[in-house]
Order: structure tokens, then C-alpha cells, then sequence
């Protein structure tokens, strides 16, 4: 690719940060120029808990104002590892019927929680037997899980991250790059982690973050290296989903939440970054 040609990334974002309301969700988007959504909620209830009646209502909506969803953002392995398998098997078959529904390719899941008290090295079988588990559903369905490498479970560093992707060894195991949460856990992303993992990266998640005390930063304005990454997905030929996940005004167990006005901030900030990296997003 010739240093003149500006790659095309398709922008998402997750609508639950902006709005319970998938209405308004929609709205806010679109007018951030993104014609994606991440589905996380809708109507305040997490997408592996709507109804066939709401999965239905949704896809109406969506349908209504030509939206299309880039991924089903589960909560998929955000549980302790010490449940059973089973446990979460059955909750991603029903994140797999949301991806038929909504007509997503991609489910976001996690790696799993484990005790304060317990070393990682000893949960990797269990992770590993419970990730494959995961795998087989999604290649049986034909979808493509996306780890997080969400702070706090197994995979919250490049190596156990590169772990999993290796162990597992299925195309239907990708990675959901995320700056932030990299720098939570004193990751330097780009340095550390980029050049692991970029084999094997299918989606960038939007979130920057300090080092000095974790705060969530709009992209750029961390020690996330957001322009360098982007930079190199540039040079390297990305040209994926950028999905918005700004944080700005609060975090808990299942996600967090920014409002429509942080939100707003925080696409302006990563357009910032991408119009300096040479890079448009529609």
C-alpha cells in the first residue's frame, strides 16, 4: 500500500455506553459518522438476556435506519473460571442466536476471572479447557469469537493472550485488541504486545488509559499508543472495525457507560488519531 492511499476502517461503538434506549443509541452513532453498532444491552438488558420478542424489535430498529451490527459484545468468560463449562457454553449458544438475529460475524468473550488468592499458572488448564469448549461452538455455528484481554482474567497480558490463540488453534479464535486494558495492567501495548499478537488481530477496540492511575483517557490522550498502533494496522493493511469504547463516565462488572456528550468527545478524539495516522473511517 503506497504512503498516499487512506484505508477505509469501518467505525462501530458500543451503544450501551451512550443510552439504554437502542433508538438513541442508533442516533448518536450515526451521527458520529459510524454506520456500525456493538451490541452489548439494549432496553438495559445484556443481549444474552433478550428475548426472541426483543432480538426481533432490535433488528427491526436497526433494519429501520440502514445500522449494521459489527459485533455481539457478550459477556462471555466474564465469570469465575471455577464454573463449570457448561455454564458458559450454554450462554454463548445464546449469544450465537443474537448473532444470527442481528446478522454479526463476531462475538466478543472473555478469558476468566479466578480468586485473589490464586495463582494464574494454575487456572491455565481450566481456561484452556473452557476457551476450546467456546471454540468449537463458534466454528460449529460459523461465527468468530473475539478475546478481550479484559484486566483481571487470564488473558489480560500479550504472552497469555498469544497462549490462549496458540493452545486453542482455531480460526474461529481471534483478537480484540485493547490499549486501555493493556495499560491497566502495566502492559506497555505497542512495545509489548503488538508484534505478538498482530497475527492474529481482527478488531480494535477504542480506549486509551494512564499508567499512573488506570483512568480511561479518550484515544490519544493515554499511554495507550493509539497513533502508533494505528500507524502500523495502517502499514500493515487493517482495515477492519475500529469499535468506540470510551468508558469516560464510569466501568462495572459487565461495562461502563459515557453518555452521548463523552461519547461525542471520544470519537472526535480517535478521529484526531486516525486523521493524523492517514486513515478514514465510515
Amino acid at each position: 500500500m503506497s504512503e498516499n492511499t487512506s484505508p477505509t476502517w469501518l467505525l462501530s461503538g458500543f451503544g450501551d455506553e451512550i443510552d439504554d434506549d437502542p433508538a438513541v443509541q442508533i442516533a448518536v452513532l450515526q451521527a458520529l459518522g459510524a454506520n456500525h453498532i456493538e451490541v452489548r444491552s439494549a432496553w438495559g438488558t445484556n443481549i444474552v438476556d433478550l428475548s426472541d420478542e426483543q432480538l426481533s424489535r432490535l433488528k427491526e430498529l436497526l433494519a429501520e435506519k440502514d445500522m449494521k451490527v459489527s459485533a455481539i459484545a457478550s459477556p462471555i468468560g466474564k465469570v469465575d473460571v471455577s464454573l463449570p463449562a457448561e455454564h458458559e457454553v450454554e450462554r454463548l449458544h445464546r449469544a450465537v442466536n443474537a448473532a444470527k438475529v442481528l446478522e454479526a460475524q463476531y462475538i466478543r468473550i472473555f478469558s476468566f476471572y479466578y480468586g485473589e488468592d490464586i495463582e494464574v499458572e494454575s487456572i491455565r488448564d481450566a481456561v484452556m479447557e473452557r476457551m476450546t469448549a467456546l471454540a468449537r461452538v463458534a466454528e460449529n455455528a460459523g461465527v468468530v469469537l473475539l478475546h478481550e484481554n479484559e484486566k483481571d482474567i487470564y488473558g489480560d497480558t500479550p504472552d497469555r493472550v498469544l497462549d490462549i490463540i496458540e493452545t486453542v488453534d482455531s480460526p474461529a479464535l481471534k483478537v480484540a485488541w485493547d490499549a486501555a486494558n493493556f495499560v491497566q495492567v502495566g502492559v506497555k501495548p505497542f512495545d509489548e504486545g503488538y508484534g505478538k499478537l498482530r497475527p492474529h488481530l481482527e478488531y480494535l477496540q477504542v480506549k486509551d488509559a494512564l499508567f499512573s492511575n488506570g483512568h480511561v483517557t479518550p484515544a490519544g490522550e493515554g499511554d495507550g499508543d493509539l497513533l502508533r498502533t494505528v500507524e502500523a494496522l495502517k502499514a500493515d493493511g487493517y482495515t477492519g472495525f475500529a469499535s468506540l469504547e470510551p468508558h469516560l463516565a464510569g466501568a462495572h462488572g459487565l461495562g461502563g457507560f459515557s453518555g452521548p456528550t463523552a461519547f461525542g468527545i471520544a470519537a472526535r478524539a480517535f478521529a484526531k488519531v486516525t486523521s493524523e495516522a492517514g486513515v478514514q473511517t465510515a
